[in-house]
């Protein structure tokens, strides 16, 4: 069973001193449970890591993603099958939890898992507490790049990205991540109440995917760009991070540190630079 994005429901719209009965569509939001199951075969073992509230669909991309970028698996390789509990089962509806079953031979740090992991639909960072535990778990080795882009296409960006957001055309109440080409088509989009449930979809879809050249790619946020958005693009290797709206302190001290490119408030023909200016052409 495949849950709607979308409920609706009935409003009455106030406008003056007219009232009018009517339809309103929202943007769906149900808990999510992450699940992992590792060890050796007969011996395997289930922990649940994380319960986010996310907008159901693409849950096995939200999955992968979020796995990869907390950094407990490295490569889609370590990743046997990822499937959600069957529906009516005696725990409750099925398709709100979701496995990731390990391959065999990798072996997550339990400890560590024990010591974060509870997400909502407004903080992915929970537990973390400063840019040096992030740069604790990444695995990527960033390569010198001489990646660049030019500030009219950098423009052109918010307004593609409204155009495909399907589900916020609809609710207005989504937040988007999407990753762009340097010509500006857009590779992937995915949306979701939760900004970084959004970016792990897409980093799941690459995951998946096994998309290459990542660092010679945009990813576009649609609101602020926050410090776990940052560690999340730092553990893909994503070099430019562009956001409608503004960033945090944090976040502004994490892509420094890791060369990032941040760009906020990009709209209405206008953006600021908060690092990586040699990667933008004006």
């Amino acid at each position: 069973m495949v849950k709607p994005s979308v409920v609706y429901t009935e409003i009455r719209k106030v406008k003056g001193t007219d009232i009018a009965q009517t339809d309103d569509t929202l943007a769906a939001e149900e808990p999510l449970e992450i699940r992992i199951e590792y060890g050796p075969g007969g011996e395997r073992q289930q922990k649940s890591i994380s319960i986010t509230m996310r907008t159901p669909g693409n849950d096995a991309e939200l999955a992968a993603g979020f796995l990869f970028s907390e950094g407990i698996i490295g490569s889609k390789d370590e990743i046997d099958n990822i499937f959600h509990l069957n529906y009516g089962c005696q725990e409750g509806n099925g398709d709100n939890i979701i496995i990731a079953a390990l391959a065999e031979g990798v072996q997550p740090d339990i400890a560590r898992l024990e010591r974060h992991f509870y997400t909502s639909s407004s903080c992915g960072v929970c537990g973390k507490a400063s840019i040096g535990a992030i740069k604790t778990i990444t695995s990527n080795t960033r390569a010198a790049d001489h990646m660049q882009v030019p500030a009219a296409l950098l423009y052109s960006l918010p307004v593609m990205l409204r155009d495909a957001q399907d589900i916020f055309g609809d609710t207005g109440g989504l937040h988007a991540s999407a990753i762009f080409d340097i010509d500006g088509n857009i590779i992937i989009l995915r949306e979701d109440v939760g900004r970084h449930n959004a970016l792990d979809k897409v980093l799941g879809y690459l995951l998946n995917n096994q998309l290459q050249d990542i660092g010679n790619q945009i990813l576009l946020l649609s609101g602020r760009a926050s410090f776990e958005l940052i560690q999340k693009a730092a553990m893909a290797g994503i070099n430019i991070v562009a956001a409608v709206g503004a960033p945090s302190s944090l976040a502004v001290s994490l892509a420094k540190e890791f060369d990032i490119t941040l760009i906020g408030f990009l709209r209405d023909q206008r953006f600021n630079i908060y690092s990586g200016e040699k990667r933008i052409i004006i």
